[in-house]
């Protein structure tokens, strides 16, 4: 049936437009990356600062949502004193300690 049938039959009232529905194959939905529930939201900005934002996710490899979502939990943890650091970005902070300074 094409889509015009389809139409006619949906406005028309027609019964078998309910059999037509449950017989046919099941869509393929995406799935999603996360097991987390998540909120869509719009955010407006700038389109230089998107273009940044847009810019620095490229050159991560990863989208612009993901790494806009990176920067507010990021953010979010630093208020909160929960932030997560890297081992090596701690080996190196300790590590300028240990130096003596030039007198």
């Amino acid at each position: 049936m094409n889509r015009n049938e389809a139409i006619k039959r949906f406005h028309g009232g027609d019964d078998a437009f309910a059999e037509l529905i449950d017989d046919s194959p099941p869509a393929e939905l995406p799935s999603p990356d996360t097991d987390v529930p998540m909120v869509s939201r719009s955010v407006r900005l700038p389109m230089d600062t998107y273009e940044r934002v847009r810019a620095a996710a490229e050159a991560r490899g990863i989208g612009v949502t993901t790494l806009m979502r990176q920067w507010i939990e990021a953010g979010l943890a630093d208020l909160d004193d929960s932030a997560t650091v890297s081992l090596a970005d701690v080996r190196r902070a300790l590590a300028s300690l240990s130096r003596p300074t030039a007198a």
